[in-house]
């Protein structure tokens, strides 16, 4: 900091030096609170461990981005949807493509270096790095099915030490029988601190689905370093504000968005979901700590130092997903570390980050009681005073769009809308219920992002309302999920006929026994017919087993390739049909045993003997119906000034285009946000995805759209930014059909489908060579 003084008397200009002097030890801390090294890379889901997606630099700004031109793509070679972002490491990204391969290529260039084959049942939305002080031990850390594994990120092989055989069972330590649960690995990456990973759950939201306890584990020897009970077990901190016997049948009350990570004081700040069932709850009275809770614990031991719970006694599915956004604010004249987190109901909240005081006060308001039978909804609800909701938070008739809605169609969503119960927190009923936001409304993972030195913090949103109605009968499953429930279905019922006509011979883990030989790797050879040959034929000393129906043959099928397949140290890299330097395929070996062959219902098991529960379930479906019936905008950008607790400003995320036809504008795009995410630079540039393929650059000051970038297919997650050789880089992920545009013509359907045919691909943005300096 420079100071010129005016030249009067020496005694005054040595007050005035030592005025500012002192001055200037007050200011530069708050000015300069980041760790520059952190913020010019992206080895994470959300950039780094505090996720504020911010990045340091000055290359790329307000008056040339304009200018941005997709330097290389990399095809990912298949009709995949991926939602993972890559992460980037010194001049290496790290992808996924080919048919689920983890895939490293130049990020300069987008050469392929190495690819690891075959890694079906990968997390979703991407994987994370760790590296020891020397930098000789470097890993990617992801969850694969019910297993947490590690690849060496030089070579691209799994790393068999780590845990068993390569992985660690993550359905290990949670308090029920293992075999009993069906799925609990989370799609979103866990966050590294120091020498552990602390990761997050996606246990299922039916009845009796597995409890979302947090879990800490080694990233060397894959060790459980510590576990924190997030439904409270007899004697622990919340435990009361549950029904007695409430731990041994709730599930939930998972972290499946983003943890962050203040590297600095050593807190984790988890976002947790809401418990199940999530819209019924007679058999959890009470509060129901630490649900919906934002929970800070002690990085290394998992100890709570503190928590707010953003919702009590959830029966809205407003589950805490996006990452709580690590700032430093000037709040009634003090410096203060803040945590700021945007919630699925359209509010923020803001906390000291050391003890969890609010910054502003909250209050509890009352809210409707429930009129279904044993519940007793919580009387009120947490609403924040002076920091303004970012969506809306009601739907009336008014708010019906006739933008894509016939005439007589606008009528009865009118007809419908008033006879429906609705405002914010008015419990699901028997009759038809509005929630708005609804349950992939507000904020969600991915959506929030922050300026950590200004106080800024900015949200993606959609208003999207969820129409609830309760029932006895569960809702039926969804169509896009039917394939893989009847194949699982298919993989339970193949287990208990394998167990009665093959596990005498070929052994409970399919190894073998002396009988017969092992099963183990014949995965990809496998066939309905093959078996079913072998079944009535016999062969070898196997003799002729006919009494084994058709269905039987079809199921055990099905579970021999559940069981049998991917196991690295057993596919031999020849049969992997992935060209290009394919270094190894399939999960580690100790993967197979984690595989669950549980299959999902919705009604979940039955409650544990002797436990007092409501006589009736109540369900109902998600109510998403179509975004569109309300006025735009459907979706926005918002951003708030921390320090004040005022909006900045809100603008639309994206256009509609049919609606623009139309003479509408400022509509935002239906959908556009729910998996995307924003980067946020140190020189006033904001970079968002929307999900029809469109990347934006805003003036980060005032929402101004500066730059427009489109790709051919559509954008599921977060965009990455990175740095080699002094050249600043932006990678999206586009491999999404898109599906904007709800009245499509049968031309605009062919052109999708087409686009959805070639595949998608990773596209890398920089400024051109003469403006790279």
């Amino acid at each position: 900091m420079t100071f010129i003084l005016m030249k009067r008397s020496d005694g005054l200009n040595r007050f005035r030096l030592l005025f500012l002097t002192a001055l200037s030890a007050i200011l530069l801390p708050a000015c300069k609170n980041v760790d520059d090294k952190a913020y010019r890379t992206w080895q994470g889901y959300g950039s780094g461990p505090d996720q504020s997606k911010y990045f340091i630099q000055d290359q790329i700004t307000k008056e040339n981005v304009n200018q941005l031109e997709v330097a290389w793509s990399y095809a990912t070679g298949d009709e995949r949807d991926y939602q993972c972002n890559p992460i980037i490491v010194d001049s290496v990204m790290y992808v996924m493509a080919k048919d689920n391969s983890l895939v490293a290529l130049n990020a300069v260039t987008g050469k392929e270096i190495w690819i690891h084959a075959n890694l079906n049942g990968i997390s979703r939305r991407g994987i994370t790095y760790w590296e020891n002080a020397d930098r000789s031990d470097r890993r990617l850390l992801f969850t694969l099915r019910n297993s947490l594994q590690a690849i060496d990120a030089v070579t691209g092989k799994a790393i068999l030490n780590f845990g068993k055989d390569g992985a660690v069972d993550l359905r290990q330590n949670l308090g029920i029988d293992p075999e009993q649960i069906g799925r609990i690995a989370s799609h979103t990456p866990g966050t590294v601190y120091k020498d552990i990973i602390i990761l997050g759950s996606s246990p299922g939201e039916s009845y009796l689905s597995t409890p979302g306890h947090v879990r800490a584990y080694n990233v060397i020897t894959g060790k459980l370093e510590w576990k924190f009970n997030t439904i409270p077990q007899p004697g622990e901190y919340g435990y009361d504000t549950w029904p007695p016997d409430a731990y041994k049948y709730i599930g939930g009350v998972n972290c499946w968005g983003e943890i962050t990570v203040d590297e600095k004081s050593g807190i984790a700040y988890v976002p947790l979901g809401s418990p199940t069932y999530d819209y019924y709850g007679a058999d959890r009275h009470g509060a129901n700590l630490f649900g919906n809770c934002l929970l800070a614990l002690d990085a290394k031991t998992g100890k709570r130092i503190w928590h707010y719970q953003t919702v009590h006694h959830d029966l809205w599915d407003y589950d805490l997903t996006a990452a709580p956004q690590l700032i430093r604010v000037n709040h009634d004249g003090k410096n203060i570390d803040a945590v700021a987190i945007a919630t699925k109901q359209g509010f923020m909240f803001a906390f000291d980050r050391t003890n969890g005081n609010p910054l502003w006060p909250i209050e509890e308001r009352p809210v409707p009681p429930s009129d279904m039978p044993d519940e007793k909804a919580w009387p009120t609800q947490p609403f924040p005073t002076v920091l303004k909701p970012f969506n809306r938070q009601t739907v009336t008739e008014d708010d019906i769009s006739p933008i894509f809605l016939s005439d007589q169609e606008l009528k009865e969503w009118k007809e419908r809308v008033a006879k429906a119960r609705k405002g914010l927190f008015t419990p699901p009923s028997a009759i038809e219920t509005i929630a708005m936001p609804g349950a992939v409304g507000g904020a969600n993972w991915g959506n929030t992002a922050s300026n950590p030195e200004k106080g800024l913090v900015y949200v993606l949103t959609q208003d999207y309302p969820s129409f609830y109605k309760l029932a006895l009968k569960p809702p039926p499953i969804p169509a896009r999920f039917l394939a893989r429930f009847e194949s699982q279905q298919a993989i339970v019922k193949g287990k208990v006929a394998y167990e009665a006509f093959c596990q005498t011979c070929h052994g409970k883990d399919l190894s073998g026994t002396g009988a017969a030989p092992s099963l183990l790797g014949l995965g990809p050879k496998l066939n309905e017919t093959t078996i079913h040959e072998v079944v009535m034929q016999g062969i070898g000393r196997m003799p002729p087993v006919q009494h084994i129906s058709d269905a039987d043959v079809s199921n055990i099928t099905a579970y021999l390739k559940e069981k049998s397949t991917g196991v690295a140290t057993t596919q031999k890299l020849e049969e992997v049909k992935i060209s290009g330097p394919v270094v190894a395929a399939g999960g580690a070996p100790g993967e197979v045993a984690t595989r669950s062959t549980v299959a999902f219902s919705m009604g979940g098991n039955a409650y544990p003997a002797g436990v007092k529960v409501p006589a009736e379930r109540y369900y109902t479906d998600y109510g998403l119906g179509r975004p569109f019936i309300l006025n735009p905008p459907w979706s926005s950008i918002t951003a708030y000034d921390m320090n004040t607790g005022n909006i900045q400003w809100t603008k639309p995320l994206g256009e509609e285009p049919q609606a623009v036809a139309k003479g509408f504008n400022n509509t935002g795009v239906p959908t556009g946000s729910q998996r995307n995410g924003i980067i946020v630079t140190s020189n006033g540039l904001l970079f968002a995805t929307v999900t029809n393929g469109k990347i934006y650059a805003y003036d980060a000051s005032n929402g101004e759209i500066l730059w427009t970038g489109q790709t051919p297919l559509g954008i599921a997650t977060m965009p990455s930014m990175y740095e080699v050789d002094g050249r600043i880089f932006i990678v999206v992920n586009a491999t999404t059909p898109q599906v904007e545009g709800w009245n499509l013509t049968e031309e605009q359907k062919e052109a999708m489908a087409k686009n959805a045919k070639k595949g998608g691909a990773y596209y890398v943005y920089t400024l051109p060579n003469n403006d790279n300096k």
